[in-house]
């Protein structure tokens, strides 16, 4: 079983942080072409008066499930800390109660979840303002069911990287994102089935996704801990799980909340305006996965060495991501400033659309240096369970600032005041991330039962 497994409390920290987020970044990127085929093929192949419509639907409804993921993510942060801690202790019992634990909490809140927005979608949709709500709806209505699936397995995949493996999430999004595209293009461009066809194709592959995942850590189930002795909730663990999840949830929660509400502010521009922001959000998030899997990694070899006592270490691993992640922030900006066209085209929006999206894209990449320096920092809050801070950080750049600074920049400049205030909010929460760390607060781990 040991090869399933991967210490990452020893050996050179850069060339283990490399090694171990290259399989996240990769998957990120892969998973990221979920929504990036559906709207691909989506701007190839539906013409005439529906395109512009479309691409709305899909931006819109795209960014409602990035928010459901990132709740479901949020969440097993929790339980991955734990399984992390619990492996450098050599706790295996513990760790296994944890991982069984995550799974089945995560299922039932999958299938709370989707049933609430099956029966609420419309309602959702029309408080965004949706220009295209009838397209919305169809969409979403598909969509809402992988919702189950989406927590599913990402409780797998929390599992899988607590105890350092990286690989198998990577070669279930690899698989599952052959799929998509595969039938995203049969059920849009040969079967003519529009924004349905878009969506049964990513639920389709969402499924596969999980289903590889649980077949093999059920086959590793007594050493992973998705067995039947470990998979009906255990009291303390539920406990410990929610005590870290929840508030990274929330956090996510609060930061998706905040670009809902940039979507409604869009929204009210017109179904063109939209469409240029759905382009926009699909290269700015590939832009982002870089830095958010390079961080995620960082934080669970944090949480390793933590549970090791390993804080030198810990703190080495924080600044080589950083530095990492800050030359990578660089490099991504004027790659973008200078070939934004030409990236916003593979899309193939109208003019209208193309024109908004490439003043979007321009304005909201320079931030990427500031989501460098946040994540970075975070990692260490992360690794020791201090997901309270990074929930309230959140709230900081994401409602004080980006909220409040685009509904005023919005009513003075209109989009382009939007894009202002999604580019710069983020900066304000990098100097209370820096002092958190320089604080030394998270040399005290909180959550273990």
């Amino acid at each position: 079983m040991a090869n399933i497994k991967k210490d990452l409390t020893q050996g050179g920290v850069a060339q283990q942080l490399m090694r171990y987020s290259s399989p996240l970044v990769i998957s990120s990127l892969l998973q990221a072409m979920y929504s990036i085929a559906d709207m691909a093929v989506a701007g190839h192949f539906i013409t005439g008066a529906a395109h512009d419509n479309a691409m709305s639907a899909l931006n819109t409804v795209g960014i409602i499930m990035n928010m459901i993921t990132q709740i479901a993510i949020g969440l097993t942060i929790g339980g991955n800390v734990l399984i992390s801690q619990y492996f450098s202790k050599k706790e295996d019992e513990k760790r296994r109660q944890a991982s069984g634990t995550l799974f089945s909490l995560c299922l039932l809140i999958g299938l709370v979840m989707a049933v609430v927005f099956l029966l609420c979608g419309r309602q959702f949709l029309m408080l965004l303002r949706s220009p295209a709500l009838e397209d919305s709806v169809t969409y979403f209505s598909v969509c809402a069911i992988g919702i189950f699936f989406i927590f599913g397995y990402n409780a797998l995949s929390a599992v899988l990287r607590g105890v350092g493996n990286s690989n198998i999430p990577f070669f279930c999004i690899l698989l599952s994102v052959i799929l998509n595209i595969f039938l995203d293009i049969y059920f849009v461009a040969v079967l003519g089935w529009g924004v349905r066809g878009a969506a049964f194709a990513t639920l389709f592959s969402q499924i596969l996704s999980f289903c590889i995942a649980l077949l093999f850590c059920v086959r590793h189930g007594n050493d992973l801990g998705i067995h039947r002795r470990y998979i009906i909730p255990e009291r303390s663990m539920v406990k410990a799980t929610l005590r870290l999840g929840l508030p990274t949830a929330f956090q996510y929660t609060i930061a998706s909340l905040s670009w809902l509400t940039m979507a409604a502010l869009i929204n009210g521009h017109g179904a063109s305006v939209s469409a240029g922001n759905g382009v926009s959000n699909r290269i700015r998030d590939i832009c982002q996965i870089f830095i958010t899997s390079m961080s995620g990694a960082a934080g669970t070899m944090c949480a390793q060495c933590i549970g090791a006592k390993l804080y030198d270490r810990a703190e080495e691993v924080m600044k080589t991501c950083l530095k990492i992640t800050l030359l990578m922030a660089g490099i991504i900006i004027v790659v973008v400033e200078i070939f934004a066209p030409a990236f916003c085209r593979m899309f193939n929006p109208s003019d209208e659309a193309l024109r908004w999206a490439v003043l979007n894209l321009r304005i909201e990449i320079v931030g990427q240096i500031f989501y460098a320096g946040m994540y970075s920092y975070n990692t260490v809050a992360t690794g020791s369970g201090h997901t309270i801070f990074i929930m309230l950080n959140s709230f900081l750049n994401c409602i004080v600032v980006r909220l409040i600074l685009a509904i005023i920049l919005n009513h003075f400049l209109g989009p382009v005041g939007i894009y202002i205030a999604c580019g710069i909010a983020v900066a304000s929460s990098v100097p209370v991330s820096m002092w958190f760390y320089r604080s030394n607060r998270w040399k005290t781990s909180v959550g273990l039962t």
